[in-house]
């Protein structure tokens, strides 16, 4: 009787499926290496047009907010430089633009309130005389006259001489924003303020000559809740005053904004 014969294992079958696994692991690693992936996470698919708008509008420079009114260009790039550095500390601003004899008042987010022309000094020049505020005014020379420019912190406050309120822009230099008086009739300041004309607007001796309505509607409020004011040179550039030197260009931006809404 013959012995039985071991059953044959299956080597070579076992074999060859292990390197065919093998294989197919392989290849699979060499086509994760060279092969660009197939699936994304969100963060990294290809942004929707809706969503390259948005981004372009968050990463553009802030704008004021001028509405139908045309300023000057100097008052666009501070009002613009302001925004977009928050020089302005969240608070309300007032920029009065000496060479056109205009006042703008802005809220907190940059969006004009109102505007209007004033009454200014009648000297040309951007600095007050040392001691000029305990001055008697009767003594103060014609070329000492000048409505300073610069950067203020506006405090709401009273006019010891008048006894009314009044907007301080430099206590100092006893200069001030006021309702316009009209004690001296050859003067005409109420003609003057609202003349068209920038060169009949310089007669005061260095304060501020506001409107009526406008001082009550739109000065006043801004200064009692907080409000930086900018009073623009006249002999010096904007760099010089304040430093500004890349303030945002406003047609531009708007530009760079149309754009990013298509």
């Amino acid at each position: 009787m013959k012995e039985p014969q071991p059953k044959a294992q299956p080597k070579k079958k076992s074999d060859f499926l292990d390197a065919l696994q093998k294989g197919v692991l392989l290849g699979a690693a060499i086509l994760a290496l060279v092969l660009p992936p197939v699936m994304y996470h969100r963060s990294h698919a290809p942004q929707t047009a809706h969503e390259i708008a948005h981004s372009a509008r968050r990463s553009a420079p802030a704008l004021a907010d001028f509405g139908q009114v045309q300023p000057s260009d100097e008052v666009r790039r501070v009002a613009n430089w302001s925004m977009t550095t928050h020089d302005h500390q969240k608070m309300s601003f007032i920029i009065v633009d000496k060479k056109q004899a205009k006042v703008y008042v802005f809220d907190p987010a940059g969006h004009l309130k109102a505007s209007a022309y004033a009454l200014l000094g009648s000297a040309i020049g951007d600095d007050t005389v040392p001691g000029i505020g305990t001055k008697p005014i009767a003594l103060v020379t014609p070329e000492e006259r000048t409505t300073p420019a610069g950067r203020f912190i506006a405090k709401p406050g009273i006019s010891a001489s008048r006894n009314e309120d009044v907007v301080w822009v430099d206590y100092d230099a006893a200069v001030s924003m006021h309702r316009v008086i009209n004690f001296v009739k050859a003067e005409r300041r109420l003609e003057r303020i609202v003349s068209p004309y920038p060169a009949e607007h310089r007669i005061s001796y260095g304060c501020i000559n506001l409107p009526h309505d406008f001082y009550e509607s739109a000065v006043a409020p801004a200064a009692r809740t907080g409000a930086v004011i900018y009073v623009l040179p006249e002999t010096r550039s904007l760099e010089q005053q304040f430093g500004l030197s890349d303030a945002p260009d406003g047609a531009k931006v708007a530009a760079l904004d149309s754009q990013a809404r298509q």
